[in-house]
């Protein structure tokens, strides 16, 4: 929206995360509120210019668009910050020093007995990342106790010399199992970690139980103050690994429609009839034809319309052709349309060049759908086709035009990843491995970041299993090897998604 189009009535009173563009349409600060009106209107008061400092003041006056993203809780407004900073490094945050890093929790499976560390930087050294978790002072309050509660080593050497091994506290307190003097063997320590790793994946209802046991004693027995130090670590537990803190955002940017402005300016762009007020898009996302889907999202004034995005699994191509795989979805939203004599849109835009439009209009006129303009947005070039026009249509990269086309098109994609990748995720959690004793969630998910999929466990030895997969007991490499080496049922090593 442009910056005269401000208006705090508008803005929710809710946490979430707003972005300040300036008039070349460049990201220059993101910021994050618990109240999105509160915090949003403090930079559009007449007053705010006179008493801001210098840095503040040419913020101020270089917003010449602004959008918001609302989320649950301002933890997630807290991650999703952060990640936008990380991703578009705006000028004004780098300026103000808002560039901040969350905790991550850091595992390195190549050492000899890895254990869970604090860390700021993610880097490309091979290790396991988990979080961001913006509750700093309970990630580590909580990972205290998990260490010591598996008995994992907290020492900074991950080969501690003899010298450090006598003057070890934590072995002598018996918070650390030992295992660089030999009092449990390898396995048995990964063994612990494995444990450890299944509450990081949000299982921590056993862990609770015991905790609430121990809270019960402690109390019975008159120490209260312990049991107020269990009942804290209930608390951060809860709070650092619970359900509602595990869904961790990624670095989506939120709305950058114009608004009404880009309605008008794109009626003029293409030379159309009346203003396209609502307008839908299309996308698909697919690897090489597996797990292919659509997705439809529209625009009503120039704004995203939410309650009129659909999603679509494809049901009749069977390999990587995003071309039939667009005439599939056009087909079935526009039939669908014409059935229940529902209005048609002003505009439709299919992501991609000439073949996706081509493929669209075809759709269309198969079913006998009155004509309706239909355009293509090619990526590369910011390319728009039109149907009859060998040539396409090049708009300024300023235009209200080209930036509406462009929020419908990236609103489309973000949309389809979204779900092709809820769709990935979903049969990683149902695979042939579920069925497997001593195979659980953790070790599961440790095969197949090791293979990639079942399919390329087929076949392989429990030793080369086993070489594979640091911890990975021989017995239970023995079961798995045995079962992938049964026929395969309705030639699938997994569980089929139906289509949706």
């Amino acid at each position: 929206m442009l910056k005269e189009d401000f208006h705090p009535s508008d803005i929710p009173a809710k946490p979430g995360v707003y972005v300040y563009r300036d008039r070349f349409g460049t990201v220059i600060y993101v910021g994050k509120a618990r109240n999105l009106r509160r915090r949003m209107s403090s930079y559009f008061q007449p007053s705010r210019r006179a008493t801001a400092d210098p840095k503040l003041r040419s913020l101020i006056n270089s917003i010449e668009h602004w959008s918001y993203e609302t989320v649950r809780t301002e933890d997630e407004a807290l991650i999703l910050e952060s990640r936008l900073i990380k991703s578009f490094a705006p000028h004004y945050n780098i300026l103000m020093r808002d560039d901040k890093r969350y905790l991550l929790l850091k595992l390195d499976r190549s050492e000899r007995f890895p254990t869970l560390k604090a860390a700021r930087v993610k880097k490309p050294d091979n290790a396991d990342y988990f979080g961001p978790f913006p509750q700093g002072t309970a990630l580590r309050s909580t990972l205290d106790f998990l260490l010591t509660y598996f008995g994992l080593r907290s020492c900074k050497d991950s080969e501690p010399n003899e010298e450090t091994r006598k003057r070890c506290v934590k072995r002598l307190v018996k918070d650390c199992c030992a295992p660089c003097i030999g009092a449990v063997t390898r396995e048995e320590y990964l063994s612990r970690l494995e444990q450890a790793l299944e509450v990081l994946h949000g299982d921590i209802a056993p862990l609770k139980e015991v905790l609430k046991q121990r809270m019960q004693e402690a109390a019975a027995a008159c120490r209260f103050e312990k049991a107020a130090r269990l009942r804290d670590v209930t608390a951060n537990l809860e709070a650092v690994f619970g359900k509602k803190n595990r869904s961790f955002l990624r670095p989506e940017l939120p709305e950058r429609a114009p608004g009404n402005a880009g309605v008008i300016a794109l009626q003029e762009a293409l030379k159309l009839p009346t203003p396209p007020e609502h307008i839908i898009g299309f996308d698909i996302s697919n690897i090489l034809g597996t797990l292919a889907v659509g997705s439809l999202v529209a625009f009503a004034g120039g704004h995203p319309d939410r309650d009129n995005y659909r999603r679509f699994r494809i049901r009749t191509v069977g390999q990587s052709d995003d071309f039939a795989m667009m005439a599939e979805v056009l087909t079935r939203h526009f039939s669908r349309l014409r059935d229940e004599n529902r209005p048609y849109p002003d505009l439709v835009m299919v992501d991609g060049g000439k073949g996706q439009l081509s493929s669209a209009v075809s759709a269309l006129v198969k079913l006998g759908i009155p004509p309706l303009p239909v355009i293509g947005l090619a990526k590369r070039n910011e390319e728009i086709y039109l149907p009859g026009r060998s040539e396409p249509v090049i708009l300024s990269r300023h235009s209200a035009a080209l930036r509406m086309i462009q929020a419908l098109r990236d609103e489309a994609h973000r949309f389809a990843i979204t779900y092709h990748r809820a769709l990935r995720e979903k049969r990683l959690e149902h695979s042939l491995l579920d069925d497997i004793p001593g195979v659980g969630e953790a070790r599961k998910v440790q095969l197949l970041r090791a293979f990639g999929s079942v399919r390329a466990m087929r076949g392989l030895t429990p030793e080369a299993l086993k070489a594979r997969v640091p911890g990975l007991p021989l017995e239970t490499a023995v079961r798995v090897a045995s079962t992938l080496a049964k026929p395969e049922k309705n030639g699938s090593s997994e569980a089929p998604s139906s289509p949706i």
